[in-house]
């Protein structure tokens, strides 16, 4: 008698409390987010400032390229002169010229390594660059993504996970209004 009392009153408990939790949490879960899309290579391509940098990082990249190989060069040369003469030459004239030959090919790979290496004057000629203007997008976007209440925005051009997009979620127009840009 006694475990039927206590059975009917879980029972009678579960009766409240399930529908309870359902209306209560289920819907904060099941909440539609809301999301946009954005195309950052159409939007870069539409942002002169943005062509501008590239064109003065490939201007600077050319430079500096031709400045290692310049060294590279000279490099070679040397040795080559060196496989022509090493008969002629004493063994210290031959370790000098080893030694020389060595380092300009030093020389050559501090430089590239100096313009081109992951803490190059060529990451930070490009950060310097591109900061600004991708500070500029994110804050367009932002704004956007606030006044229509977005939780998520997406790049199309950077994720390949995404196979379709309905051009009534692409912010990527309006984003170049903001910034200022017709397209």
């Amino acid at each position: 008698m006694k475990s039927q009392s206590i059975k009917n009153k879980v029972m009678g408990m579960v009766k409240w409390v399930l529908p309870f939790y359902l209306f209560t949490f289920l819907p904060l879960n099941a909440s539609a987010q809301k999301f946009a899309l954005l195309d950052m290579d159409y939007i870069l391509k539409n942002v002169p400032a943005y062509e501008r940098a590239n064109e003065q990082l490939a201007q600077v990249s050319k430079k500096w390229q031709a400045e290692v190989e310049a060294l590279q060069t000279e490099a070679q040369t040397m040795y080559k002169d060196y496989q022509k003469e090493v008969v002629f030459l004493s063994q210290e004239q031959k370790k000098a010229r080893q030694d020389a030959i060595m380092e300009k090919e030093r020389e050559a790979s501090e430089l590239k390594k100096k313009y081109f290496g992951p803490e190059g004057e060529l990451f930070k000629k490009r950060t310097a660059l591109m900061s600004p203007i991708q500070e500029e997008i994110y804050n367009a976007v932002s704004e956007i993504a606030d006044l229509r209440g977005y939780q998520l925005v997406l790049d199309r051009a950077s994720d390949s996970g995404i196979i379709f997009g309905s051009p009534k979620v692409d912010i990527s127009s309006e984003v170049l209004s903001r910034l200022g840009y017709s397209n």
